[in-house]
């Protein structure tokens, strides 16, 4: 069977946290027989997007472009990048699973995306969010701010299975890409990639509308009262 490399992720989304997934890219990319990634949440939470209480003192631009790129590589790598959830996914979170190749959730699982309610947008999010399931789904998600469960995820495509226990699905799929050489699957991403609208514009479009709201007098105040009084915007 091929060599499955798990890295259990962190549960909000800074420098540090996109820096050990790129390590974990970088150690399956020049492991020649392995195939598969496979990200891991904590228990009851896969990952639930910015850190806010560091977003406040982040620079946007720069904090957008390394998010956006890490999902990027998500569909360029030559290795199966799978989201095994088991819990709550939100805001960027959405984003990671929704850049993998494969998501397995379990039926506990639920996924949202809260970021209006602080003024912002999952710019990022989007575009690989409208990639899996449709331009609709990825807008109602946003609009409403109201998490999905797993069944009516994998009903539109953000999950691919649900089961009692997702890690057997990953060693099914384990066992299926030790058939496939190595390049076929980088050659698959590239080809599947130029079908779909992750251009050069598309980056820049999400990382621009990303920094300016980050930029705002009153979205810097909601992340600065919630990082130094854990109060949410509708409690002042």
């Amino acid at each position: 069977m091929a060599t499955t490399l798990r890295l259990r992720i962190r549960p909000t989304i800074d420098a540090d946290a996109i820096t050990e997934i790129h390590d974990a890219l970088d150690q399956a990319e020049a492991t020649p027989d392995c195939r598969i990634l496979v990200l891991e949440g904590g228990d009851g939470v896969f990952c639930t997007g910015l850190n806010l209480e560091g977003a406040a003192n982040e620079d946007a631009s720069d904090g957008g472009t390394a998010f956006f790129g890490l999902l990027k590589r998500f569909t360029t790598t030559p290795r199966a990048v799978v989201a095994r959830v088991d819990g709550r996914v939100a805001g960027g979170g959405v984003g990671l699973a929704a850049a993998s190749d494969f998501v397995y959730a379990s039926a506990r699982s639920t996924f949202s995306l809260p970021e209006a309610l602080w003024g912002l947008l999952p710019c990022c999010v989007l575009p690989f969010l409208i990639r899996r399931t449709g331009f609709q789904k990825a807008y109602t998600m946003t609009f409403s701010t109201q998490p999905v469960d797993a069944a009516e995820a994998e009903r539109f495509h953000l999950v691919d299975a649900v089961a009692d226990d997702p890690r057997a699905l990953v060693n099914r799929l384990a066992y299926r890409l030790t058939k496939l050489d190595e390049s076929i699957i980088g050659d698959m991403k590239g080809y599947f990639r130029e079908m779909w609208i992750l251009s050069d514009e598309v980056e820049a479009t999400a990382v621009k509308e990303f920094s300016r709201l980050m930029s705002t007098p009153e979205v810097r105040r909601r992340l600065t009262d919630y990082a130094t009084h854990k109060r949410f915007p509708w409690e002042r």
